[in-house]
């Protein structure tokens, strides 16, 4: 008997990937843009919080798809690989933040 290889259709986590993203780079650049004003810093912190938070338990749910969804653990891999991307690029931030 054939198995039919189907795609693992979960895109909540790269569109939470993606939006914890963009939504951190604009935070960045406003901060940037407004001379360091420590307001943007009021904004970002409990942003930065949640979406941390946020983003692990993604990852600890795409794990648990991962060990028990065997036939389709290339998407799963890559979903993962998605959602830590962000994660150099987001200390990138932090470091120039702390710098300035």
């Amino acid at each position: 008997m054939k198995t039919i290889h189907t795609p693992f259709e979960e895109k909540q986590s790269i569109e939470l990937a993606v939006g914890t993203f963009i939504i951190s780079t604009i935070l960045f650049i406003l901060y940037i843009v407004s001379n360091a004003n420590s307001i943007v810093l009021v904004i970002a912190w409990p942003f930065a919080l949640v979406a941390i938070v946020v983003n692990i338990i993604m990852f600890f749910h795409l794990m648990e798809k991962f060990i028990h969804l065997p036939h389709q653990r290339k998407d799963i891999g890559i979903k993962i690989l998605i959602l830590l991307s962000n994660i150099p690029i987001l200390f990138l931030f932090y470091l120039i933040v702390m710098k300035l």
